[in-house]
């Protein structure tokens, strides 16, 4: 065996299908896209969500709900994240500021305080909103909570 006499195995290849080479290919003519219509055309592109003429489901369905441009997006900060920045880095404050050099929070997002875990040191805490269960857990622990 050299490489000059390797072959594949016997039916593991085929040949490609050659289309619209001629009558004698058996696939000249029409080249396998039948008579007429769009399908049979060239540069064909079906669009998206095109059900053959029937209403498309998109239209179908009835538009329900609204956004609401007022609405503001808090991103929450618990309790228990909190208490975890001050054992791993030894922070005096919580800010904004702070909770974004330590990538819990982007530049522009608002942060409301949760009251999810347990807060175990005094520690001033500056943000935009305050849950009732974490403002009195922050002012039993000797605390500040102040809203921006």
């Amino acid at each position: 065996m050299n490489l000059h006499n390797l072959t594949p195995a016997k039916g593991s290849t085929k040949n490609r299908k050659r289309v619209a080479r001629g009558q004698g290919s058996g696939r000249g003519g029409t080249s396998t896209r039948g008579h007429k219509g769009a399908k049979s055309r060239s540069g064909y592109s079906k669009k998206v969500g095109f059900e053959g003429g029937q209403m498309p489901l998109q239209r179908r369905v009835p538009k329900f709900g609204f956004n609401n441009i007022n609405r503001i997006e808090y991103k929450a900060i618990n309790l228990d994240i909190i208490e975890s920045l001050i054992e791993r880095r030894g922070v005096k404050e919580i800010t904004p500021e702070i909770l974004q050099e330590n990538g819990l929070v982007s530049k522009n997002d608002f942060v409301k305080v949760l009251g999810r875990g347990e807060i175990k040191s005094t520690i001033n805490v500056t943000a935009h909103k305050f849950s009732n269960t974490a403002k009195a857990a922050i002012e039993s622990k000797g605390g500040n909570c102040t809203e921006l």
